[in-house]
């Protein structure tokens, strides 16, 4: 490589000893370690870790301003084994011939000078073409490597320095070990010596002051501070070094040092005085302005800045204030933020400074950052200015409104909502409604939603946004109020409304349409409409994952297993439920987020096969519903109703059947299984009058339900009345009734054969249904079929068919007349990892915990941390329920 002179038309000469390629003298300061204060604390983590800096080739110290990276850098390279040649980078530094020349006198001052084969650089902007591999070949012969710490690497900026130097670094081998402390990221290919091992890093977090050690600070600086209060003030500078000698320091001159470093406000601190006379009052007039408005930002860019000062210097000013290290952050792609504590100090000091401005600050910040399509912050800042008509227009404008209703940033704009007051524009009266309809209050919400509604009739230009958000809301609330055929005309006033807003703006919020066929689902599932139901809902778990539709999801694939469940498929509704809640733990969602009507089917189907704790633990996992949403209140009393009865506590149970919520319209297999739960109460407590009286409120549409009145009919002696009802059962047109009923009405049938003393048919028809209710291990049916059963159940095919899973003894072998094995249920729901299996293989082992980490070489936190996934996997809550549920499942 070979370049033009510094100075165009002299000669080019070597340097001579002792000089630069400029002619300069060294400057020996650059050479040398940088001294440490009394007060600096050696930490030991990081000392250990920058150990590793002897064998790798590479060491990246990456961290912001002040925080401690020289001073660790120097402390470590006094005591490490030499040669360590130590050099401080300069912004000249960027030309290659002063680099290397200062890289190569750097390793004599070491005491590892290299050999004239070495030729030292005559010119500052280049380098001979050889010199890189002459170094690199000489380096690679040493039998001890030399460490070569370049500090504040970061003012290396020219890209054929950084290729120089990787080729160095990849050509000495063993005789080199690079350690870079910097500031930003090198021009160096990281990626491949971290995938080889060969990098060692310390970055900003590791970088950062335990709340230990800021306590072992303080006291170096004459200061004792518990270890709470410690923590505290770690919380609120994040750790940073400088920040934390800072406060120590202005805490020497308090009064009471303790209490200063516990309480001191920012804005009234000596750290404050200190802050505002070294970085804001040394800056110019208008340097300052800029600082005190950006201080109500939590990030800024140039633009941005500018909407706030009225001016257009931003870039150049920030820019500048970075390079500087005033306290300014660069975040890449021109954005920046202030270091809190001095984001702090500035806001304070803008409220003395210029009272009342700044909510006008915020309110500029929001029309910035809405023009510009940042709305989760333009929210932020119209709320801070307390202007509701800005933020809440903001929020419908954009068709946003689904995310408060759903999504990961539900609970903060609820939050961020929760004080907005007095009147407003219909996207207030729509915001309110939201935030209320979402809540445990829904009734506020009608009310906000029917003012909106008033007020956005007519096709006024600039509205289908707004008309769009309301007729979601009422379709939301016609589910919520239990009002089917309201819910079908809002979505279909919603459909219509889809056509007036942009396309883009639709696809930016895939949540709306989610939303819409979720309320519109369910509003049908609770009128009993299931294909119907289905339907949409089918729609809705169809859709690519997305964080914006994850919840919706979650919804429709919970009421997608409630449905097989009503229709009698508990092996189809317990794999959609699984499916629901694996997808919930994937996406990181907080159980039971968007999975309690899943839950509540698994619970249902756990009664079914009578594992009584499996379906109370799962119940258990579920709170009540925040919101009074009908449906996942009819299940939740269902399940605890029908698990109350198989306990034998058939008041309770009663009590437990009613779902408690007020609904415009009845829902039919609501009332159904209300109606049979009371029955079934009755027939228990040998009340076989009232039993069939209950009975007159179970509807004939729902074959589950009718199959069920039947054997209660049975039960109570009505054998005809039982008959007639089933044949009197329709099954649904798609995929018809599941074997839940289909069992129950062949032990009907054999019932009623039984009784009149037609054995053989009656054999049959238990065969039959032991054979039907195997695959999906129901138990239930048969446990609450009567005493009539029990002989049946002792003679051929039926003991062979029934034992090892309804009663004691080992099943028939395959080839006997017992029919072929039941096949494994699908459940590809139900995915482990390859640890999770594991950690289960050796819990079916009978292992314990200590002993699982030993086997696997893992702690005893991470097999916990493994157990707690797999319990939630399977639903479980217990070891031995974990094991005989994988078992179940084909997973071991």
């Amino acid at each position: 490589m070979s370049g033009a002179c510094e100075n165009a038309g002299e000669p080019v000469v070597a340097p001579v000893p002792g000089a630069d390629p400029l002619g300069d003298p060294f400057l020996r300061t650059r050479f040398a370690l940088p001294a440490r204060p009394p007060t600096f604390l050696r930490r030991q983590r990081l000392t250990h870790h920058l150990d590793r800096a002897l064998r790798t080739p590479l060491t990246l110290v990456n961290g912001p301003a002040g925080a401690g990276k020289t001073l660790l850098a120097a402390d470590w390279a006094a005591t490490a084994p030499p040669p360590v040649a130590w050099l401080t980078v300069e912004a000249g530094d960027s030309r290659p011939g002063v680099f290397w020349a200062y890289v190569l006198q750097a390793l004599r001052a070491c005491g590892a000078p290299v050999s004239d084969t070495v030729r030292a650089p005559a010119e500052a902007a280049a380098t001979d073409r050889g010199m890189p591999a002459a170094l690199a070949a000489e380096l690679s012969e040493r039998d001890r490597p030399v460490v070569l710490v370049l500090d504040e690497y970061d003012r290396v900026t020219a890209p054929v320095v950084a290729e120089q130097l990787g080729f160095v670094l990849g050509h000495a081998g063993h005789g080199l070990r690079l350690v870079l402390v910097t500031r930003t990221e090198p021009l160096l290919p990281l990626h491949r010596y971290r995938a080889a091992g060969e990098l060692t890093e310390i970055r900003a977090a590791e970088l950062a002051f335990t709340p230990e050690e800021a306590a072992a600070l303080l006291e170096l600086h004459g200061l004792a501070l518990p270890l709470h209060a410690a923590r505290a003030l770690v919380d609120r500078t994040r750790g940073w070094a400088a920040g934390l000698r800072l406060s120590a320091l202005a805490a020497r001159e308090s009064a009471d040092p303790d209490l200063y470093l516990k309480e001191f406000e920012a804005g009234r601190s000596t750290v404050a005085d200190f802050l505002l006379a070294e970085v804001l009052k040394a800056r110019p007039a208008t340097t300052q302005d800029l600082l005190l408005r950006v201080s109500v930002l939590e990030r800024f860019c140039p633009g941005l800045a500018d909407a706030l000062t009225g001016r257009t210097d931003a870039g150049a000013v920030l820019a500048g204030l970075h390079r500087d290290n005033a306290f300014v952050e660069h975040l890449g792609h021109s954005w920046y933020q202030l270091h809190p504590l001095f984001g702090e100090i500035l806001r304070a000091h803008l409220r003395e400074r210029l009272p009342g401005l700044e909510p006008e600050l915020h309110r500029r910040a929001a029309r910035w950052l809405r023009r510009s399509g940042s709305l989760p912050e333009a929210l932020a800042h119209g709320a801070a200015a307390g202007d509701w008509d800005l933020t809440t227009g903001a929020l419908v404008a954009d068709l946003a409104i689904g995310q408060l209703l759903t999504g990961l940033h539900a609970d903060e704009l609820t939050r961020l909502f929760s004080s907005m007051e007095g009147d407003g524009s219909p996207a207030t009266d729509l915001v309110r409604a939201a935030r209320d309809l979402s809540g445990p209050d829904p009734g506020r919400g009608l009310t906000h939603l029917r003012r909106a509604g008033r007020r956005l009739t007519g096709d006024v230009p600039g509205t289908a946004a707004a008309r769009l958000s309301c007729a979601l809301l009422e379709t939301l609330a016609a589910r919520l109020t239990g009002c089917p055929r309201q819910a079908e005309t809002a979505a279909g006033t919603a459909d219509r409304l889809c056509r007036d807003v942009p396309a883009q703006l639709l696809d930016k919020h895939p949540e709306i349409r989610a939303l819409l066929l979720t309320h519109l689902g369910s509003a049908r599932l609770w009128a009993g409409r299931f294909e119907d139901a289905r339907a949409v809902l089918t729609a809705v778990a169809d859709l690519c994952d997305g964080s914006a539709t994850v919840l919706p999801r979650l919804e429709s694939m919970g009421h997608l297993a409630l449905i097989d469940y009503l229709n009698g498929w508990p092996g189809r509704a317990e794999r959609k439920a699984l499916a629901a809640v694996s997808e919930a733990e994937r996406a990181g969602l907080p159980q039971p987020s968007g999975c309690a009507v899943a839950r509540l089917v698994l619970a249902a189907v756990a009664v079914e096969r009578d594992e009584l704790d499996r379906a109370q633990a799962l119940l258990d996992a579920v709170p009540p519903h925040g919101t009074p949403d009908p449906v996942p209140a009819a299940g939740r009393a269902l399940v605890t109703a029908r698990l109350l009865l198989a306990r034998g506590r058939a008041r309770a149970a009663v009590r437990a059947a009613d779902p408690d919520v007020r609904t415009a319209v009845a829902s039919p297999w609501a009332t159904s299984r209300e109606a049979l739960v009371r029955s079934a109460a009755h027939l228990a407590e040998g009340r076989p009058e009232e039993a069939t009286a209950a009975l007159r409120r179970v509807s004939a549409e729902q074959p589950a339900c009718a199959v069920e009145a039947a054997a209660i009919q049975l039960a109570a002696g009505r054998d005809g009345a039982a008959l007639d009802l089933l044949d009197g059962v329709h099954p649904h047109p798609r995929g018809g009734t599941g074997p839940a009923v289909s069992v129950r009405a062949a032990l009907v049938r054999a019932g009623s054969a039984a009784g009149a003393g037609d054995a053989a048919t009656a054999r049959r028809l238990v065969a039959q249904a032991l054979l039907d209710a195997r695959r999906e291990r129901l138990r239930r049916p048969f446990l609450d079929a009567g005493a009539w059963l029990r002989p049946l159940l002792a003679t051929a095919p039926a003991r062979e068919l029934a034992a090892g899973w309804l009663t004691p003894g080992a099943p028939g072998r395959p080839g006997s007349r017992s029919g072929p094995e039941p096949p494994p249920p699908a459940l590809a729901a139900v995915e482990l990892s390859g640890r999770e299996r594991d950690v289960l293989e050796r819990l079916a082992r009978m292992m314990s915990a200590e002993e699982i980490a030993a086997d696997l070489y893992v702690s005893v936190n991470t097999v916990k941390t493994h157990l707690k996934s797999v319990y939630r996997k399977l639903a479980v809550n217990r070891r031995g329920d974990a094991v005989r549920r994988a078992r179940d499942l084909r997973l071991l």
